[in-house]
């Protein structure tokens, strides 16, 4: 009987508008209240423990984490470098959105995020080139969706959270289907266009894929940041989202600069002679490979006892060294080594310009109004998606303590059910619920349902979990 109350209540204040989080905290309220054997502060303590999650910390720094990459610039170069990557095949410029859409996935963990970052630029671009509205509407909406598939996914912390499951196994599994859903995705994209006769771009050769690929790099490299981090067990997911925080709003606001104190201000002026620009150039490459080279190799030899910090540095320094080099030989003209000396010693006037600048803005930067105004923006969110996920951990712990789940459990084994005939009955009924509820919200009622059911059947909690996500 309990339970039957228990999901009338939840469902008919969802149907009556009540917002998800407020459904699942008061019908919980209500069945202890009147029908559990706990007392009332029960509720209290289950509030304050469900807001003591570690693993729930990742959730803030993620999504803060997207607000910067998707105000910061980010979005048009990845675009750029997924355009000259593969929108010379035919319908290349929705296949590019795809490529564009998963790359930005793998840095927001959030199919919204995705969708308005990606989208507003990608749509009138297809527009532009004669796709009709729906066509590229539909790419959008469908590519956006591997957001929360491709890690970092904040629904995939969401889901570790509700039913402690290790979030690195679950970023490790969202991989191989991630990939598989946007290579799909694409070569639906191929078929159609080859049928409807879409429009392929020029190539544009290999030089625009290295000039896309090295101005997205930066934004890119947090990839490697989070997966290898994770991976190489230097930190743990929330230390890792963590990094992607303040990785993401150094290079927002200080390297890409389309945003705060140092908005539309260039690295490299006009006025700046070429020999100060080449040696310029040559000591950024170096600089460039050398803190790529020390975080890979850290990943690398984080276990190693003979491989010390002092030997990475010496070799990334003289590796570093023969790149810087080699370019100002290559666009300089010379292989005088007086004339190389000068002309890398020219290119410090503009390291000493922009680090000055980046000194003297620094405190402003994180001051700025772009900046509050994205930390506001994600604070609503995270306030918003927390309350949720509290709730939802309150409407878990009523749902164990009046053994709803065994009770299910128990009914489902009588009509026969086994693992798979289970795993089809929760893709049917996440396929109906997503009609109606935006993913975490759903998952959050689900999983503490069907997750107790799956083990008793001999699921992988993580495979459980890819099913979910992926019916998201």
């Amino acid at each position: 009987m309990e339970t039957i109350i228990l999901f009338v209540l939840v469902l008919g204040l969802l149907f009556l508008g009540v917002p998800v989080a407020v459904s699942l905290g008061l019908s919980s309220i209500l069945i202890i209240a009147l029908f559990s054997e706990d007392s009332m502060s029960s509720v209290a303590l289950q509030l304050f423990t469900a807001s003591q999650n570690y693993t729930l910390l990742a959730i803030p720094f993620f999504i803060l984490a997207s607000a910067f990459m998707s105000t910061g610039g980010v979005a048009k170069r990845i675009i750029r470098f997924a355009i000259a990557t593969v929108g010379h095949f035919r319908g290349g410029l929705a296949m590019a959105s795809v490529l564009a859409c998963m790359l930005f996935a793998a840095l927001s963990g959030s199919s919204p995020a995705t969708v308005v970052a990606i989208g507003t630029i990608a749509i009138a671009g297809m527009r532009q080139v004669g796709y009709t509205k729906e066509f590229a509407a539909g790419i959008i909406a469908n590519a956006g969706t591997l957001g929360i598939l491709i890690p970092p996914s904040i629904v995939m912390v969401v889901y570790s959270a509700a039913t402690d499951v290790s979030v690195g196994r679950m970023f490790l599994a969202g991989v191989v289907p991630g990939l598989i859903a946007g290579l799909m995705l694409m070569i639906a994209i191929y078929i159609m266009a080859r049928r409807k006769g879409l429009p392929a771009e020029p190539w544009r050769g290999i030089d625009e894929i290295l000039q896309g690929g090295k101005e997205a790099g930066f934004g890119l490299f947090l990839i490697v940041i989070i997966i290898g981090g994770i991976y190489g067990g230097v930190f743990t997911p929330t230390e890792a989202a963590a990094v992607a925080a303040v990785y993401s709003f150094f290079i927002a606001i200080f390297v890409y600069r389309d945003m705060g104190p140092l908005k539309d201000v260039p690295w490299i002026r006009e006025t700046d002679s070429r020999r100060a620009v080449t040696g310029f150039k040559s000591s950024v490459y170096a600089v460039s490979f050398l803190f790529v080279w020390m975080i890979l190799s850290f990943f690398a030899t984080a276990d190693s006892e003979t491989v010390t910090p002092g030997d990475r540095l010496l070799w990334g320094s003289i590796i570093a060294l023969v790149i810087m080099v080699a370019y100002a030989v290559w666009r300089g003209g010379t292989a005088n080594p007086a004339a190389i000396l000068a002309m890398l010693g020219s290119g410090l006037s503009i390291w000493a310009r922009n680090l000055a600048q980046i000194g003297s803005r620094f405190f402003g930067g994180m001051l700025h109004d772009d900046t509050r105004k994205v930390m506001v923006d994600a604070a609503k969110t995270t306030l918003m998606l927390m309350f949720i996920i509290v709730n939802a951990l309150l409407f878990a712990h009523v749902l164990t303590s009046e053994r709803i789940p065994d009770a299910i459990t128990d009914l489902m084994v009588g009509y026969g059910f086994n693992w798979f005939t289970f795993l089809i009955a929760v893709n049917l009924l996440l396929l109906l619920g997503g009609q109606f509820m935006e993913p975490s919200g759903l998952l959050l009622i689900v999983a503490p349902v069907v997750f107790p059911i799956a083990m008793e059947l001999g699921v992988d909690p993580v495979h459980l979990g890819i099913i979910m996500v992926v019916n998201m």
